[in-house]
């Protein structure tokens, strides 16, 4: 990933001394920065140490332009740091770097994130909003439909809250990750097993308790906060005879503030441990 290019690339430029004791100045604050537009929509995190510096609206503003570019990007991480800056005859990277010196705060662009549609809808929702599109979770949602654009908005809305809300691993069951699945069935057998019950009563019991791990874990198996009654699947399909058209769920991309970033700071600090040796 980017990130760690990144870094790796910063320690080059600041040597190793300045790195060792930044290090431990983790940027874990920040913006998620969401921005939709049409048939296709970007989400970014950009990090800084305090949540003082995300209520800068300088930073605000970085965050959101830095949304614009990614959205001009498809995403593409290494494009985004590389591209121009608007209005700065320089690079998104080099601006990030110059603000840091301004403000005063390790800052850094984290990742970036995009959907698409071909013809539909990509809805956006950010809770804990600061300001219009900025926030700490970021949720983009695609729609591929031919139905009214407008119902396909409220409902792509919908499902992007419910997606903040769930935290969903994958939108249908064939996408998720074949390892997390055989990791969650090994210890559903581990505890089964427990039990002392028969070989074909444990594997009934395994197959059960996997069922409902999708329906934790799956976006279209979970139950539709909008309407706890129905699954997201259920509803998709109950508003497409409404939009009189069908709906595909092409995907969903959900960032969450400083997720993970405490594992990286002691991999981070690992590393460079490791670059002095």
């Amino acid at each position: 990933g980017g990130d760690m290019e990144a870094a790796v690339d910063w320690l080059r430029t600041k040597g190793l001394a300045k790195a060792a004791k930044k290090a431990g100045r983790v940027a874990a604050e920040g913006l998620i920065g969401v921005v939709a537009s049409g048939n296709a929509g970007a989400v970014v995190e950009v990090n800084s140490e305090t949540d003082f510096v995300a209520r800068n609206e300088q930073f605000q503003k970085m965050v959101s332009d830095i949304a614009s570019v990614a959205l001009a990007n498809d995403g593409d991480f290494d494009k985004l740091v590389a591209a121009e800056y608007p209005g700065a005859s320089k690079s998104v990277k080099d601006y990030v770097t110059e603000m840091v010196g301004t403000i005063g705060e390790n800052m850094n662009v984290r990742r970036a994130g995009y959907i698409s549609v071909s013809e539909g809808a990509v809805a956006a929702y950010v809770h804990n909003q600061v300001v219009p599109g900025l926030g700490k979770i970021g949720v983009l949602v695609g729609l591929e439909s031919a139905g009214d654009k407008t119902k396909l908005a409220e409902l792509g809305r919908q499902i992007a809250m419910h997606i903040a809300a769930t935290n969903p691993l994958a939108t249908r069951k064939e996408e998720l990750d074949p390892a997390v699945v055989e990791r969650e069935r090994n210890v559903l057998i581990a505890e089964a097993k427990e039990s002392g019950r028969p070989d074909n009563i444990i594997e009934k019991m395994v197959e059960g308790r996997i069922r409902k791990f999708f329906e934790e874990v799956v976006l279209l198996s979970q139950a539709f906060v909008v309407n706890p009654d129905d699954t997201v699947e259920k509803a998709v399909k109950a508003a497409e005879a409404d939009i009189g058209a069908p709906i595909n769920v092409v995907g969903f991309v959900r960032f969450a503030l400083g997720e993970g970033i405490e594992k990286e700071e002691s991999d981070f600090a690992a590393e460079v441990a490791a670059a002095r040796g």
